[in-house]
């Protein structure tokens, strides 16, 4: 293998560039000084166990794309172990760990149990630190980090933005790809907006119906809560309807799933601490997520704070009560009665559901209980919609061709609604789909549960209507 250098444009590839926030330039940190440091760089034993045996290529985003050895997982590692022999961190080496989706399906292909995840996080967290970035880039990443993690300054934001697609601006701007030509990262942050929902607030506290079966606490997000509040709302509601009592605290903040997997482990560690807090003294059976990237990051608080003496016990603790809400609900098994739901759905595996907490059957389980419901399976199902966290503002062009690639899967299913359990993927698909003038409803697996369990029909979930895919 050979590592090659890119340059100081933007990175070539068989199908495009990545993107302004690729521009990097050649110097390393320091002339010589080795690519990481002794604050947990990734582990060499971690490292060890990749045999190179290339069943993680046909599973990774990027590989598929592009065909280039560094851009796929093990391509990746050997860059790893060049670092761990004292190689110093250049722009090249960068480049390749950040596209890198972060998606995980080469930890559900590997043979040989490598643990991927484990080791990009730790190599971002030294690249957070010890590369300096360009400042258009830095300062892109600082812009992203100063809104998407604090739900009110999200909530600030939700005036303008209603205004600004009422004034038919949005479409003009998509239709027009004004904004393409001016800047791919500007046209991807407006694209990705979703319609946005009337605000509908979740009781800190929603009793159970009937007898009850247990309290969990109800991670609000940031995104979820300010952009998807009926998803939320529909949780509680569902949550309920099973038996349990829902405690909700408007006071919590960000779980740090988006700081976590981009390396910004102090900020990460604090949200995780701020979290605890909150939910520790609520007396709580289990945490329950429904938004599969941060239940990821959720769960794994016991690494993320096992430095912490003050947090490391609290932490497992706590990791040992997170799920998922579709994982809660087939555990305890449906006692509300399931009213007739007609309609075809497609259900999108979210990559940081099924790949890095291994929840797949379940939400499946679920939507099938639902009498008269057909769903369909998407073809290349495991390969990730391009989402990923920030990855679609920071590299929107490849993040695009996967969004539209995922796109035409879902359409060719000829299904009624794409369903799918989280709210970057909502987004992302969503964009995609419209881009390529389809017309699908989508929702999240919890709104089918709940439309389902109230009674109502598919038209609820926006099957039928005759609008494009962001309604």
């Amino acid at each position: 293998m050979t590592v090659h250098d890119i340059g100081t444009g933007p990175v070539s590839s068989p199908t495009g560039t990545l993107g302004t926030s690729a521009k990097l330039s050649l110097t390393p940190l320091q002339p010589g000084e080795p690519a990481f440091d002794d604050h947990h760089p990734p582990s060499a034993e971690l490292v060890s166990d990749c045999v190179h045996c290339g069943f993680c290529l046909p599973s990774c985003p990027t590989y598929t794309l592009w065909g280039e050895e560094m851009d796929s997982p093990r391509g990746r590692i050997y860059l790893m172990n060049e670092g761990l022999q004292g190689e110093p961190l250049t722009s090249s080496m960068v480049q390749h760990f950040d596209a890198c989706l972060g998606c995980m399906a080469c930890v559900t292909a590997c043979p040989s149990g490598v643990q991927y995840d484990k080791l990009i996080e730790a190599t971002r967290g030294q690249v957070e630190r010890r590369f300096e970035r360009p400042r258009r880039d830095k300062a892109l990443r600082s812009a992203i980090f100063a809104l998407f993690p604090y739900p009110r300054r999200l909530r600030a934001l939700r005036g303008p933005l209603r205004l600004h697609q009422r004034s038919g601006l949005s479409s003009l701007l998509r239709r027009t790809g004004v904004l393409d030509r001016i800047s791919p990262t500007l046209a991807s942050m407006e694209a990705l907006a979703p319609p946005l929902e009337r605000a509908e607030k979740v009781p800190e506290r929603t009793p159970a119906r009937g007898a009850k079966r247990g309290t969990v606490g109800m991670l609000l997000g940031c995104v979820q809560r300010e952009f998807f509040p009926g998803v939320n709302a529909a949780t509680a509601r569902v949550l309920s309807a099973e038996g349990f009592e829902v405690l909700a605290p408007a006071s919590q903040g960000c779980c740090g799933a988006l700081s976590a997997h981009n390396g910004r482990e102090d900020e990460a560690q604090r949200f995780a601490r701020g979290l605890v807090d909150t939910f520790e003294g609520e007396g709580v059976d289990a945490v329950v997520v429904n938004a599969a990237g941060c239940g990821s990051t959720m769960k794994e608080y016991a690494d993320l704070l096992a430095d912490d003496p003050a947090y490391a016990e609290r932490a497992r603790a706590f990791t040992d009560k997170v799920r998922d809400v579709s994982e809660i609900l087939a555990e305890a098994g449906p006692v509300a009665e399931r009213h007739p739901l007609p309609v075809s759905i497609a259900y999108h595996d979210a990559c940081h559901l099924a790949h890095a907490q291994g929840v797949r059957a379940q939400p499946r389980d679920l939507l099938r209980g639902i009498p008269g419901l057909e769903l369909r399976e998407i073809a290349e199902g495991d390969l990730c919609c391009g989402s990923a966290g920030i990855y679609n503002i920071i590299n929107p062009v490849p993040a695009r061709e996967l969004g539209d690639r995922k796109a035409a899967n879902v359409l060719a299913t000829g299904a009624e609604l794409l369903v799918t359990a989280n709210p970057g993927c909502l987004m992302q698909v969503a964009s995609s789909i419209e881009r390529q003038g389809g017309h699908l409803a989508l929702a999240h697996t919890v709104e089918v549960l709940d439309a389902s369990i109230r009674g109502l029909g598919p038209e609820r979930l926006g099957v039928g209507r005759a609008t494009t895919a962001r309604t």
